[in-house]
């Protein structure tokens, strides 16, 4: 199974310099590092303020600055993972460094050989 590991944080509460924060994010690089040799995908996001928020409307596109959302905590990173299933995707996230200062959430890709899911 495939999983997109969504690293969330506050930047606010990331940036601001603290010797813990910074040691955490020279943990969370190094991390990314590990990752990416392993065939992992593994990147960091910019912050929102860098961000446009595009949609397609009735044919029709537009496009805001940044997120449109109201929340403190914001995408910051995304994992890409082969695992046999979320226990052991679970495993693979828990070690990021940034679940320390944030969340990791786990969430199956779609498998589009599968049926779609009923709501």
């Amino acid at each position: 199974m495939r999983f997109a590991c969504l690293v969330y944080v506050d930047p606010r509460a990331v940036f601001y310099g603290s010797p813990t924060n910074n040691a955490t994010l020279g943990d969370a690089e190094a991390n990314r590092q590990e990752l990416l040799a392993k065939g992992i995908t593994a990147e960091a996001l910019v912050l929102p303020s860098e961000a446009v928020t595009l949609r397609i409307r009735n044919g029709k596109r537009s496009q805001t600055d940044g997120p449109f959302m109201e929340t403190k905590e914001v995408l910051a990173g995304i994992v890409l993972i082969d695992a046999p299933d979320m226990v052991a995707a679970l495993d693979i996230a828990a070690t990021n460094p940034m679940a320390r200062l944030g969340a990791v959430e786990v969430r199956p890709l779609v498998d589009f050989s599968r049926p779609r899911p009923v709501l």
